[in-house]
């Protein structure tokens, strides 16, 4: 059923405006579009709780509990219980890519097992791209010879 008034046509009863009608604002029932903005969930809270900056992502690396027997990348830190900063976090790679933006300070070693991945550092103003292998182990920031301190900027998995 088709029917031409004024203008706008009606096909099964969805109005189309002709190109030199006002646009028609949306009806009430119709949904908000969604945007996704890829902010971490909770980060809030998990900053507050475990001392790590969890910004965005695109979904396919998640901070989950330390489980030495599971497949997991491992990011370790300097401890420091007065920003209740643990020793290690450790995260799950979803996939064969993923990528986390983060702030994780004094960073010294990133280790890997089920995925190669690669890791940005800042220290004194400039940043180092880090690349782990798969089952491999890095020494990073103050974990190298002279190192300064590091924080931890972003994390991708990489194969």
């Amino acid at each position: 059923m088709s029917a031409v008034v004024a203008g706008i046509a009606t096909v099964s009863g969805v109005s189309i405006a002709a190109a030199d009608d006002p646009p028609v604002p949306p009806s009430s029932d119709t949904p908000p579009v969604a945007v996704e903005g890829y902010n971490y969930p909770s980060a809030d809270r998990i900053l507050t709780e475990q001392g790590i900056k969890l910004k965005k992502g695109d979904g396919h690396i998640l901070l989950v509990d330390c489980d030495q027997a599971a497949q997991q990348i491992r990011v370790l830190t300097v401890k420091d219980d007065s920003v209740g900063r643990r020793g290690t976090y450790c995260f799950k790679a979803l996939g064969p890519t993923g990528r986390l933006t983060l702030e994780l300070p004094r960073v010294f070693a990133v280790e890997t097992t089920d995925h190669p991945v690669s890791a940005d550092l800042t220290a004194n103003g400039s940043t180092t791209t880090v690349n782990v292998p798969k089952d491999g182990y890095q020494s990073v920031g103050e974990g190298t010879g002279d190192g300064a301190r590091s924080v931890l900027v972003e994390l991708r998995v990489t194969g």
